[in-house]
């Protein structure tokens, strides 16, 4: 049979009442939240450059540190916590922007392009085109900025929001994925 020393037992009473000291109820949440939000969304606004995405992000912000299960140590973990949340959302926010605005570029320049086509390479195009839209839109962007802009790994790395060391690999696979979807329309 096992035992638990004395001092083992003290100090898994101290942390389970320091935990139940930061759990949170309603009340304690409304006091945090108007001690940090102010301060959440000028963060956000700052480094967003929109103060409308900023109220979009403070609200899915307290929203996900709510739903996290986490046990903070302190208050100032809790705040701490807050903002590197804060931090990743406006991150997935930029990328996801990011990847919009390289997307909306290429079913613009294709639908250009295939204005200027001969007849003969018309259903070529639309293969193309077709396989294209099939794709995910990072792959899309990944390609286009590739190969129709002729952009470099770094430029399309920072364009896309992904680590340029990655982008020859994600690069390669929806090289190969296109091949792949163009292959199936030809059979």
């Amino acid at each position: 049979m096992f035992r638990d020393s004395t001092y083992d037992v003290a100090a898994r009473l101290d942390a389970t009442v320091e935990r139940a000291n930061f759990a949170m109820d309603e009340t304690e949440f409304c006091a945090f939240y108007d001690r940090t939000a102010r301060g959440v969304w000028a963060y956000l606004a700052r480094i967003s450059g929109d103060r409308h995405v900023a109220d979009d992000l403070v609200q899915e912000t307290y929203y996900r540190f709510l739903r996290a299960s986490s046990e903070y140590q302190s208050d100032e973990h809790r705040r701490n916590s807050l903002y590197r949340i804060a931090a990743n959302l406006a991150r997935d926010n930029r990328r996801r922007e990011a990847i919009r605005s390289a997307t909306s570029f290429v079913g613009h320049d294709i639908e250009r392009a295939r204005g200027h086509d001969s007849a003969s390479s018309n259903e070529t195009s639309t293969e193309v085109t077709q396989a294209m839209a099939r794709l995910k839109p990072r792959e899309r962007a990944i390609l286009w900025l590739a190969y129709a802009e002729g952009a470099s790994h770094k430029e399309i790395a920072g364009r896309v929001g992904v680590e340029p060391a990655s982008l020859k690999l994600l690069l390669f696979r929806a090289r190969r994925k296109l091949a792949s979807l163009l292959e199936g329309g030809k059979q």
